[in-house]
């Protein structure tokens, strides 16, 4: 149909090929060599992962699950119940709990910004799936346009043939209603 990525640039996008993004640049040519766009993204962020950003992703993880959140409630019970179990004897943190608040203070303080670099890299995550989104979208968009034109081209041509074919039929139908005039006498 088109024999080059400019033909292709000109028609579907109306810009010179220089004039195009790398991935418009990207999906036209995969459409030219009538290859797949599609890739997972999950494997390409996995391979640029550090060993910071999966330990980040790992305390995320464990530390935003209910597992997490009712085991450090059990161990707040127990802290609690025991220090005042023991406050008669010497609690090793006496009721208004200040090391307690302390640890919980510093566990904040360590957690949260590791959960949000956490959460930096899944915003980072979900903006290359929405680019691998829109390449899949735009190279669908353009294949399904080719389809058109083609389906379009081939009823244009069933409509000419069609209308070859009623030229012919005229033709013979005139043809048998000349002999038919010509055989009958004319009174």
């Amino acid at each position: 149909m088109y024999k080059t990525i400019d033909e292709l640039a000109n028609r579907w996008f109306k810009r010179r090929p220089d004039g195009l993004t790398q991935l418009e640049s990207r999906v036209l040519q995969s459409t030219f060599e009538r290859t797949t766009i599609t890739r997972d993204t999950n494997k390409a962020v996995a391979f640029h992962q550090t060993f910071g950003d999966r330990l980040a992703d790992t305390i995320a993880r464990i530390g935003g699950s209910w597992s997490f959140i009712l085991a450090f409630l059990a161990f707040l019970v127990l802290w609690t119940a025991g220090n005042v179990w023991l406050l008669s004897r010497d609690a090793f943190d006496p009721y208004p709990f200040i090391f307690l608040n302390l640890v919980l203070s510093m566990l904040a303080a360590i957690q949260a910004p590791v959960i949000m670099m956490a959460q930096n890299r899944q915003i980072e995550r979900d903006r290359i799936d929405a680019a691998h989104d829109y390449e899949v979208n735009l190279k669908a968009e353009i294949e399904i346009m080719a389809l058109h034109e083609k389906l379009d081209e081939l009823r244009h041509s069933q409509i000419l043939g069609m209308r070859d074919e009623i030229v012919r039929l005229a033709e013979q139908v005139q043809r048998i209603d000349e002999r038919l005039s010509q055989q009958q006498p004319t009174s």
